[in-house]
């Protein structure tokens, strides 16, 4: 077959479960183009993209600028490994850290790998200087968490889709609940081998979740209390999605660690960081961790790009005003109708929660409808769909978005 050959919808997903692993339930729309917050299935058919890669795609698609850093870059060179430096790698760690306020920063590829990265040097830095006996580190994690689907990351998850037959499972994790703070205080209590608590500032997969305001700052000052370390996962709800830079700015939370993904690349390049100060990153020395693609040349052009639109396009302050508009417009409608429990979310990340059972087909048959209406959007934990659109969005076409939402809804409460 040729590699420009025209496929249609139905033959690019023939292929696909044939000789794919079906490890994704994806939506029946077969993409072939993207542009700000467009995308068109191969038949040419235009929507409105509600997902955003997840929130890889903040920026929106093929922007010009990350683009054009991507190859550009590409046609220099695209890797060394770091077995040698390259002329790229020191620019982007300059201006990350400048960004994110950090000493350090040490690059990755994926999420999972930024998260794994990042539990590593806690451990080691409980070892190295806090004085936990060696392989008693424990770390603090969320129930309903999502950090990933590595064995180690799903160890500490409670999706028994995600667990099931993957065991033996990586031992050192307390579970507690998301949003408590008593279950916080009494895990630190009675676990004096503590090193770390890693937490979503808002539960994405799970829902969209936001917790009680004030939960993160008074969940940092337990942690500098009992010298533990506050590691915020802002692989989905960082880059400026939920209206501030970082969705622990809402509450002037510096973490000890920081992990980012997705939205660091404008979706255009696999790019992860783990980002700490000199006291905790320089427990990582020559040998002690790695990787082959980790801070080359490509994801560095890249990254510095999609950061520089964040900052030029005032992303977050967009994200902020369309938010609150997004969730008022809801409201009015939810007010008026039984479909639709309730809408909640920061800045451009968003769910609503089907007034159905978590096991009913009712939020997919919704966004089947959506498709068809020209929006693209997927549920999360059965009744609840998340809105995720591209912070490049404008206030028209947020409002569009808003007519075909409700006009979808209505079409299920006949």
């Amino acid at each position: 077959m040729a590699v420009l050959e025209h496929l249609t919808s139905q033959q690019a997903i023939d292929l696909e479960n044939k000789h794919g692993a079906h490890n994704y339930h994806p939506l029946p729309v077969v993409l072939s183009r993207g542009e700000g917050v467009f995308v068109w299935d191969v038949e040419g058919k235009k929507y409105y993209d509600f997902l955003s890669a997840y929130s890889a795609v903040n920026q929106g698609h093929c922007h010009p600028k990350i683009v054009g850093a991507m190859t550009e870059q590409a046609k220099t060179l695209t890797l060394t490994s770091r077995a040698f430096h390259n002329d790229m790698l020191g620019r982007y760690e300059e201006y990350a850290t400048s960004v994110f306020d950090f000493d350090k920063l040490l690059p990755m590829n994926t999420g999972a790998e930024a998260v794994e990265t990042a539990l590593k040097i806690c451990r080691r830095w409980a070892y190295q200087k806090k004085g936990i006996p060696e392989n008693q580190a424990q770390l603090i994690v969320c129930e309903n968490n999502f950090h990933g689907r590595t064995t180690t990351i799903i160890s500490f998850s409670n999706d028994p889709v995600a667990r099931e037959n993957y065991g033996p499972y990586t031992e050192g994790f307390i579970k507690i609940e998301y949003d408590n703070l008593s279950a916080l205080k009494n895990a630190l209590e009675n676990n004096p081998n503590v090193a770390g608590f890693l937490v979503e500032p808002i539960q994405g997969e799970a829902g969209v979740y936001v917790p009680s305001e004030g939960y993160l700052s008074k969940a940092k000052a337990l942690c500098e209390e009992y010298n533990v370390l506050f590691i915020a996962d802002e692989v989905q709800t960082g880059i400026a999605r939920t209206g501030k830079m970082l969705a622990v700015d809402h509450e002037n939370v510096k973490p000890d660690m920081l992990i980012l993904g997705k939205a660091l690349s404008g979706g255009a390049y696999p790019v992860s960081a783990v980002l700490a100060n000199d006291d905790i990153m320089d427990v990582i020395t020559p040998g002690s961790h790695g990787s082959t693609f980790g801070g080359n040349p490509v994801a560095a052009a890249v990254a510095i790009a999609a950061l520089e639109v964040v900052k030029d396009e005032a992303l977050a302050q967009n994200a902020f005003e369309l938010g609150e508009l997004f969730r008022n417009e809801l409201n009015k409608f939810i007010d008026t109708c039984d479909l639709v429990v309730k809408v909640r979310g920061k800045g451009l990340l968003n769910a609503i929660l089907i007034n159905d059972t978590e096991d009913s087909s009712t939020a997919w048959n919704i966004c089947l409808a959506l498709k068809e209406n020209g929006l693209l959007a997927k549920p999360t934990h059965g009744n609840i769909i998340r809105f995720a659109p591209p912070l490049v969005m404008n206030h028209e076409q947020l409002m569009d978005c808003v007519s075909i939402i409700i006009r979808t809804l209505q079409e299920f409460e006949k």
